[in-house]
């Protein structure tokens, strides 16, 4: 697998000297989105709360996937069409790497401990497992047919892959990438996500509307949840679950324990990408075809800003570093 240094990135940045030297300050004042827009070949550098957007990066190859470490130190985005993970810093934002893998490299997920990062590969039913201090792929995983979404259990020690077109989850022991099992799910889930306390798996299954809710310990499915057309990918926030559907142009929202629906949210045209401020107090959604990241107010519901992004934003992913939150 290649790998090589991106002098472009760096070139980019140099002459904006201004950019450069307040962003130190702009780092440590809170937290920081960023949105991979796909037709716009981008990476948009979005400051939270605020929504004001910082920094347009090339990127190249139709940039799809992207997740924030822990530690919010890397950022790691995947380009389906150049079949390459481009690897960047945060402070600043600067191109440090780009690897070459195949395929076609969708979902993008980091280890809690931030020295592995994993690639769902969509043509070729595998997962790629890769050492962030090398910036090399160690194994490649086989998988269900075209594995999307990927996560990790909080605690590091379960990788999830939803295989679409085999409609099922797969799940893995992180320590030896041993295949512990699989699950299945309503149809084509997309999105994969854990909540929080690590017991649950949710899927946003795009053929049949629904999310699929998984107990982890027991490897079962415990509910399938109504959500809006197309569902795309979830978030947890502050006990409530919020699920992006495409084709209604609306969040979902409901229970994360009784799962009883709590509110249909119009937020823009084909929301993709979500995810949830470190707090808890704010949902980010990105409208692929509005062009823009809006902000939902976890408690009153309601939309409470929005930033323009670049074309065709889809955030596919942790896309939210937080820098007050590191991790241990």
């Amino acid at each position: 697998m290649l790998v090589s240094a991106s002098r472009v990135g760096l070139r980019r940045w140099v002459p904006a000297l201004g950019v450069l030297m307040a962003w130190t300050a702009l780092a440590s004042a809170g937290e920081i989105a960023y949105v991979t827009n796909q037709p716009g070949e981008s990476l948009a550098v979005i400051a939270l709360p605020e929504l004001t957007l910082q920094a347009t990066i090339a990127i190249g190859g139709k940039p799809a996937g992207v997740a924030v470490s822990a530690d919010a130190q890397r950022v790691y985005v995947t380009s389906p069409d150049s079949k390459q993970l481009t690897v960047l810093t945060t402070d600043p934002p600067v191109i440090l790497a780009r690897i070459a893998l195949g395929g076609g490299p969708l979902g993008v997920a980091v280890h809690p401990d931030g020295k592995t990062v994993y690639v769902a590969d969509w043509y070729e039913h595998r997962v790629f497992v890769i050492d962030s201090v090398a910036l090399a792929v160690t194994a490649e995983i086989p998988t269900g047919q075209s594995p999307s979404g990927v996560a990790v259990t909080p605690d590091g020690a379960l990788l999830l892959s939803a295989d679409r077109d085999s409609n099922q989850v797969s799940i893995f022991a992180t320590s030896d990438n041993r295949l512990i099992g699989t699950v299945k799910t309503g149809e084509r889930p997309f999105g994969v996500s854990v909540t929080p306390d690590g017991k649950h798996a949710m899927t946003a299954d795009v053929g049949s509307n629904s999310v699929t809710v998984i107990d982890l310990e027991q490897r079962a499915v415990i509910a399938s949840v109504a959500v809006g057309d197309r569902p795309y990918a979830i978030a947890f926030a502050r006990g409530k679950v919020f699920v992006t559907n495409q084709y209604a142009g609306t969040v979902s929202v409901f229970d994360q324990r009784s799962f009883a629906q709590v509110a249909t949210l119009e937020v823009g045209e084909y929301p993709e990408g979500i995810s949830a401020s470190a707090d808890g107090s704010a949902i980010y959604v990105a409208n692929w075809f509005d062009n823009t990241l809006v902000r939902i107010d976890t408690e009153s519901l309601a939309l409470t800003g929005e930033v323009n992004t670049g074309n065709g934003p889809r955030a596919f992913g942790q896309f939210i570093a937080s820098p007050a939150t590191p991790s241990e």
